[in-house]
């Protein structure tokens, strides 16, 4: 095809890549980047000889990509992130006892363990099936970057280092942010803080509860996340941004969050805790509308006559939207609990759900609801499955006479009055 002809200078663009690949310098780096990526030591070792091994190797951009090439004939990095990059394990482990320095910053700010993480191989046992060679070939994939990272654990790396940029996120935070839960534990067994905040005030947990990823949850709390830590600028816990990306219109159609949530709870999550606006978990729950989230809520105790600082109960969070007001059933669920029965905010302002014409019966009971109150017999009946909740509704049938336990739990006492 013949000589590329740079369009300004017309000299041909092969003489200059020549004049490149002459270089001793780029020569001597095509060989030290050539033997990493071989993973042969003995040629590292050697090389390395006349090549300082903390200084960036130039080599030759892969110039089959002609706009590329005219752009950049070269590029720089470090033999310990080639190494890490591409998971080059008897490369890494060789750099290393040869004076390799891991905490080495390329020009983004980021160190080697930051690359290795932001490269981390992402498999699946659901993209093939189990034993087939393709997912033989994933798991050594995976295998071979957990080596690298426990080698330069080993060898010095700095698992709190933070990722010099505006999110100052650490390791951890990167292993949430790029899906790569396998490494969690390691970093935790060296030393990483589990509990550490970000540019955010978010911890690791934090942003696996907002993504909704139960591997990482799970292998967060057993290295000793705290599952209460609350956002400092939000006072937001990863219980409620769990309930709130579950109870989302994404959520509830993918049907995803619960165990999530579930899993909070059982490791001691405060259900009833509230963010700086006086929300709680049933708030987001009930704006949402998802009646398995109210619920699981529910059995854990949450309270629904918490109100925020702008008055607001979890049943008027509810009666916002004209979906959820269609759904009698669950609003009937809420009011058992519910009492008093708190219809406006600090404001005097009605739910706009119940302002649509369609709703002008239900909304004229409900304001009579709220206006006048449970007799004696109620309002202690509503006590008794507020204080126990859902939790402890068997062992208290075993308890109290069939006859006071059916009066208790047998019945919404408000349901007739919503049809």
């Amino acid at each position: 095809m013949g000589n590329i002809i740079k369009r300004e200078s017309r000299e041909p663009v092969v003489d200059s890549a020549k004049s490149l690949e002459d270089s001793p310098s780029i020569a001597l780096h095509t060989k030290l980047y050539e033997a990493i990526m071989r993973e042969d030591c003995p040629t590292i070792k050697a090389l390395l000889r006349s090549h300082p091994v903390n200084q960036p190797m130039t080599i030759l951009a892969n110039f089959t990509n002609y706009r590329l090439f005219l752009n950049q004939q070269t590029q720089s990095i470090i033999p310990i992130h080639l190494a890490a990059e591409y998971r080059k394990a008897q490369s890494l482990l060789c750099l290393l006892e040869h004076g390799a320095d891991p905490e080495v910053r390329d020009t983004r700010g980021l160190t080697t363990l930051h690359l290795m993480l932001l490269h981390w191989p992402i498999t699946s046992n659901t993209w093939t099936k189990p034993g087939n060679r393709i997912q033989r070939i994933l798991t050594d994939i995976q295998n071979n970057a957990v080596m690298c990272l426990r080698i330069l654990c080993e060898h010095g790396a700095q698992v709190n280092a933070r990722v010099d940029n505006s999110n100052n996120h650490s390791p951890l935070h990167l292993a949430i942010t790029y899906g790569t839960y396998p490494v969690l534990s390691i970093l935790a067994q060296n030393g990483a803080h589990v509990n550490a905040v970000n540019e955010s005030s978010m911890t690791p947990l934090h942003m696996a509860a907002d993504i909704l990823n139960r591997e990482m949850m799970e292998t967060l709390i057993a290295c000793g996340a705290n599952v209460n830590c609350a956002i400092s600028s939000t006072g937001n816990t990863a219980l409620k941004l769990a309930v709130c990306k579950a109870s989302s219109k994404a959520g509830r159609l993918l049907g995803v969050g619960m165990s999530c949530i579930r899993l909070l709870l059982m490791h001691g999550a405060k259900v009833n805790a509230q963010d700086h606006e006086g929300q709680t978990a049933i708030h987001e729950a009930c704006f949402g509308g998802r009646g398995t989230i109210i619920n699981l809520l529910l059995e854990f105790e949450a309270n629904v006559n918490i109100l925020t600082r702008n008055g607001e109960s979890p049943i008027y969070m509810y009666l916002r939207s004209s979906s959820n007001v269609r759904d009698r059933t669950l609003l009937a669920r809420l009011l058992y609990h519910t009492y008093p029965l708190r219809l406006t905010n600090k404001q005097g302002i009605l739910p706009a759900g119940i302002m649509l014409p369609e709703f002008h019966l239900l909304r004229e009971t409900l304001i009579k609801l709220s206006q006048n109150p449970l007799s004696l017999e109620d309002i202690c009946k509503r006590n008794i499955r507020n204080t126990y909740g859902e939790k402890y509704k068997q062992l208290l049938k075993q308890l109290l006479p069939v006859k006071i336990w059916n009066s208790i739990y047998c019945y919404y006492d408000v349901a007739y009055l919503l049809k």
